[in-house]
């Protein structure tokens, strides 16, 4: 049966405002995405608007699902970022593994820290940014233990102490607190990580 004559401009209506919407919601996540890599950790709603193109009400409407927000940002940085850990495969004796294993956190964590940075800002109200805190603490625990799988038998002191100078807290410390160039932040990681190495029984 031919539809009704009065339903098709209606349907197509409502696609277009779907599109729209769409598209609206796609530039303010990009637009958050693009100022937290900037630096901007907490952008306000202004911000986000000008830089997205669209109406400031727009971007509250899609702020007041914030958990949804912060799950889109994640999937893209997941997406960009995850890689640049994970993609290597261990090779060589256990303190060359050890000082790829550091080159590859430093790029990691340089490219995360922004984001890292803002996520801990709000991670105390969002269930979801503390779940992925965690995930991320799981995450690089396992790649540790990839690329040192002596570790599986070290004591649990010595496992933690590694764990401790190869995360993100040590890293932005390093680079934000003591202000130290990436490249001299790396040194120092990779120093204390062989030192530490030193205790692990022949």
């Amino acid at each position: 049966m031919p539809a009704h004559p009065l339903r098709r401009p209606a349907r197509a209506d409502a696609d277009g405002r779907a599109r729209r919407a769409h598209r609206s919601g796609e530039a303010i996540v990009a637009a958050l995405y693009d100022l937290i890599g900037e630096g901007v950790l907490d952008p306000t709603a202004q911000q986000v608007a000008e830089r997205a193109r669209v109406g400031i009400r727009t971007v509250f409407r899609r702020f007041s699902d914030k958990e949804r927000l912060f799950a889109e940002m994640d999937a893209r940085l997941t997406a960009e970022a995850l890689p640049l850990l994970r993609d290597a495969a261990p090779q060589g004796g256990i303190d060359a593994r050890a000082a790829a294993l550091v080159e590859r956190r430093a790029v990691f964590f340089e490219r995360i820290a922004p984001y890292k940075r803002a996520g801990n800002l709000k991670r105390w109200r969002s269930p979801f940014l503390a779940e992925r805190h965690g995930h991320l603490v799981t995450v690089l625990r396992g790649e540790l233990l990839r690329w040192l799988p002596e570790l599986r038998r070290a004591p649990a002191a010595l496992v933690d102490a590694l764990e401790l100078a190869t995360s993100f807290e040590a890293w932005d410390r390093l680079r934000g607190e003591q202000r130290l160039a990436a490249t001299r932040a790396r040194a120092v990681v990779e120093r204390t990580v062989l030192a530490l190495l030193r205790d692990l029984a022949p």
